[in-house]
């Protein structure tokens, strides 16, 4: 039996979770095949022909495709795993496009979902964070086909050269209808996206304003051409974009480098980053929650130390 992974991608490059879902896919055993479904999205196929670790590529090219609607690639999911009979797996990034996906497949094979796994015990095991990250499920399936959301920080991802799978068309499912393509609102971002930075400069309430938020914290970014989060609580203060929010009702993150200036570390924020390499916390509370995972603590104010760790690189 063999693994299917969904890509998500442009069209013309696959994007990084991807990566870390194809070596989730490699633990499970079996070949690793990976569905390419858009329009116009052979440069996207090309990439995941590339990637380490992957047998086949499945391009499925259509123009319901073209924007990733969960109801059209779902159903090309369906059709694959019902036609083939070779897949023991369907896994996906827990991303925004996955979730939205995953669970209509699941719904149209009858089976469920084992959701937002961060470990592969066996090919029917998983582990997934519970309770916001502060205890971990084992999770075994006993469905013929396991739909699967992969959470990309717990695992390395995949080298995306050094593969040469072979790529192969397959018939594209005609649209299913059920929703249409409106419109979009491409946000340009002058420094590297939250969830794919390596280097990510985190503030916190503490801050006070979002002024002290940018006058602070966006120089030391700079210097690190790094990515700029936000607490939960920054963000319901105003201070920062809801976009910036790091934690459990945020976006989930592990750079290889977080600093987290003026962050107490509530659960759900811990929950959002404490997989990531080395974590850097400057606080001048010293029973600050955030020290409990920190590689490096430094109790300091913040308008103090931040300036003076800019000035220094």
């Amino acid at each position: 039996m063999s693994i299917l992974v969904i890509a998500e991608h442009d069209n013309a490059q696959v994007k990084p979770a991807t990566l870390n879902t194809v070596t989730a896919a490699a633990a499970c055993g079996g070949d690793v095949h990976v569905l390419v479904a858009g329009h116009d999205a052979g440069g996207a196929a090309q990439a995941a022909s590339q990637i380490a670790g992957v047998a086949k590529v499945l391009h499925a090219d259509a123009e319901g495709f073209a924007h990733g609607l969960a109801e059209n690639v779902a159903a090309q999911i369906v059709a694959l795993v019902n036609d083939t009979k070779d897949y023991s797996h369907v896994l996906l990034p827990a991303t925004a496009s996955g979730k939205n996906i995953g669970p209509r497949v699941a719904a149209l094979l009858d089976v469920a979902q084992v959701s937002d796994i961060s470990k592969v015990v066996s090919a029917d095991t998983f582990e997934r964070p519970i309770y916001a990250g502060n205890a971990i499920a084992t999770v075994q399936s006993t469905d013929a086909v396991k739909v699967i959301t992969v959470r990309s920080t717990g695992f390395d991802a995949a080298a995306a050269t050094g593969g040469s799978a072979a790529v192969e068309s397959v018939p594209a499912m005609a649209a299913a209808g059920g929703s249409s393509f409106v419109g979009s609102e491409i946000a340009k971002l002058d420094r590297p996206e939250l969830t794919s930075a390596k280097i990510i400069v985190s503030g916190g309430r503490a801050l006070g304003s979002s002024e002290k938020f940018h006058e602070v914290l966006e120089p030391l970014a700079d210097k690190l051409g790094a990515a700029l989060g936000a607490s939960r609580a920054a963000v319901d203060a105003g201070y920062a974009p809801n976009d910036w929010q790091v934690g459990q009702t945020g976006k989930i993150v592990a750079p290889q480098l977080y600093i987290a200036a003026g962050i107490s570390g509530a659960i759900q924020h811990l929950a959002g980053m404490k997989d990531s390499k080395v974590i850097v916390a400057i606080n001048k509370d010293p029973e600050a929650p955030i020290f409990s995972v920190a590689d490096y603590g430094l109790e300091a104010d913040l308008f103090e130390a931040v300036p003076e760790l800019t000035g220094a690189l």
